[in-house]
């Protein structure tokens, strides 16, 4: 169940007192008698100690742009990771294979006069292996750091094949140097450490290949740090294959298994159990809890580190009846409430922080299809390998699960033959996966990727807060029809049939004693803020911005940063400049942003 955000406000205490007078009611007042005698005179006491000074309260947070890098292309700085013994900045760059290193010692507190334009930080690089004990490398996709130690999840150069962590020494003296390898499962998207450093954790996606007749095992890795900073040789691995007869069940909870089984491809008969369908995409981790979100299966995995152990968890829906959404491209802001349209959450990044001694995650609910596209001569080559359709730009489609709601085929009576009536829902991009539980082929409502929101849930998967329709609102408020624009051209309301602003990368810091949680969204562009101390009382703190929204550039001429990718937040103790920081990695601009914050 969704839950609206709540603004708290102040309360004006009155204080009002009233004093009673008497009056006699019957003769004169007699004489005035004389004056007593005063009594003795106590000893005065002794002055008590001055009082503490008192803090003031803080009644929000303000962040400005203090310093950025621009890594050379487009499409770098996916990921970010910062460096404390010396405050240095790591950025992916999948556009040449490398990692940047960017200094950031010499940041002030002095805020960019145009932090559009400036670019103040300068990267060097750290260029990756080709290969590993012959084995050839793909790109990379995710750096941790921690301590003297940075690992560097690579994927293999056959994606289905099994890919690496690379582990870094050094950089405590400033020069990481290759120390070793472990290999893990297929398309390692995501790596971290636990919070004491004493495990890496890698989530391994394991896509299948582009015509789908090759589909991995999805699975979590777990390498032990040893005493002496160095990684254990081999990873344990922890998959889902006991979950395979637990399809159904899973789906009772909201999960969706979007796949092409049953069909033959490029004369392969398609046949995915659970275990190769579950696609781990983040992980937040306590030392002994990980936490994976598994986004297109709209799950949470939950593994016992210490048993290794696994559970998972299905994350249910929203329902779109009871909040404002965009769902039409019109180039202007149109929101409805919609009976039959559904939010699938599919969270991306997450969060972990604690309240009351417990566990909570934040995630944002970005929402993602499937989609595979192989390559074939032509149309009739495309027909002949059991694929889908042929597109001249992409290939011949082997799968999708995304289609529009006006091609769904709505159940007599039910909901989503009351949102289809209207027309105003027939572009909105959905899932074929779920609405159609007896599998007839009859939909009984439609269900959209994403939530266009952050929520938190509790240890038992539960949600506890939802922003509901927030981020929308919000923004088309500040940005008029500019708002759901896209992160590679400025054309307002160009998402809106499509996911809205995407939620797609999130993370938790303290300021005094508040925590806030920071979403970025992927498209638009900009950073929410809340105030998530009490997870049972949360309320919206600020939203920012650093792009040109000129109508109709394209990525190359759009200046500012473009798709925030992952963020990390930086304490004032940690912090060069004595501020709590905010690092951005944008991926489309290829820019590293750093946002002071400051309490107000």
């Amino acid at each position: 169940m969704a839950v609206r955000n709540k603004f708290k406000y102040g309360l004006l205490a009155l204080l009002v007192s009233a004093s009673l007078t008497g009056c006699g009611l019957d003769g004169d007042d007699g004489e005035q008698g004389e004056t007593g005698a005063q009594g003795p005179q106590g000893e005065q006491g002794t002055p008590g100690a001055d009082g503490s000074d008192g803090t003031d309260a803080s009644i929000g947070i303000e962040l400005d742009v203090v310093g950025r890098a621009f890594l050379g292309n487009q499409g770098a700085a996916e990921i970010v990771q910062y460096h404390v013994a010396t405050q240095t900045i790591y950025a992916t760059n999948t556009g040449t294979n490398t990692i940047a290193v960017i200094p950031a010692g010499n940041l002030t507190s002095a805020v960019l006069a145009d932090p559009i334009n400036t670019i103040n930080l300068t990267p060097s690089t750290i260029t990756l292996p080709a290969d590993i004990n012959g084995a050839v490398l793909g790109g990379v996709n995710s750096i941790a750091v921690n301590g003297d130690l940075m690992a560097v999840a690579v994927a293999a150069d056959v994606k289905t094949d099994n890919g690496f962590v690379l582990f870094y020494s050094g950089l405590d003296a400033g020069a990481a140097t290759f120390l070793d390898s472990v290999e893990v499962g297929a398309l390692p998207d995501m790596v971290t450490f636990t919070p004491d450093g004493g495990k890496v954790l890698v989530a391994n996606e394991g896509e299948p290949s582009d015509d789908y007749t090759v589909d991995p095992v999805g699975s979590v890795s777990v390498i032990n740090i040893l005493a002496s900073g160095e990684p254990e040789e081999t990873g344990t691995t922890v998959g889902f294959s006991a979950f395979n007869d637990a399809q159904a069940d899973l789906m009772s909870q909201g999960m969706m298994f979007p796949n092409p089984s049953g069909r033959t491809i490029n004369g392969t008969a398609i046949t995915t159990t659970v275990a190769q369908d579950l696609e781990p995409e983040y992980i937040a981790a306590t030392n002994d809890v990980a936490y994976v979100s598994l986004q297109e299966n709209n799950g949470l995995a939950v593994i016992d580190l210490e048993e290794l152990t696994v559970d998972v968890v299905g994350l249910g829906t929203k329902a779109w009846a009871n909040f404002d959404i965009d769902i039409q491209e019109n180039d202007s802001v149109s929101f409805g409430q919609y009976t039959g349209l559904y939010g699938v959450y599919q969270p991306d990044s997450m969060a972990a922080f604690s309240w009351k001694d417990a566990t909570f995650l934040v995630t944002a609910n970005e929402g993602d299809a499937r989609e595979y596209f192989f390559d074939v001569a032509d149309e009739a080559a495309c027909t002949a390998a059991g694929g889908v359709e042929f597109d001249e730009d992409n290939g011949c489609l082997a799968y999708t699960d995304e289609v529009k709601v006006e091609d769904l085929t709505a159940a007599p009576n039910s909901e989503l033959a009351m949102l289809q009536a209207t027309g105003e829902a027939d572009d909105l991009r959905v899932t074929s996966a779920m609405g159609d539980a007896d599998g007839n082929g009859e939909y009984d409502a439609a269900y959209a990727y994403g939530a266009r929101s952050f929520t938190i849930w509790d240890q038992n998967g539960l949600v506890v807060y939802d922003s509901g329709d927030d981020f929308e609102r919000i923004t088309a408020s500040v940005h008029g029809v500019q708002f759901n624009n896209d992160n590679d051209v400025n054309e307002g309301d160009s998402r809106s049939e499509n996911k809205g602003p995407e939620p797609e990368a999130i993370t938790v810091g303290q300021i005094g004693d508040r925590t806030y949680a920071f979403i970025g969204l992927e498209r638009m562009g900009g950073i929410f803020v809340y105030d998530v101390t009490n997870p049972y009382d949360v309320q919206f703190t600020e939203y920012v911005f650093n792009r040109d929204l000129t109508d109709g550039l394209t990525a190359d001429d759009i200046i500012g940063d473009l798709a925030p990718e992952s963020l990390v937040f930086v304490s004032a103790e940690d912090s060069p400049s004595g501020e709590a920081l905010l690092i951005v990695g944008n991926e489309v601009s290829g820019t590293v942003s750093v946002w002071q914050i400051s309490q107000l």
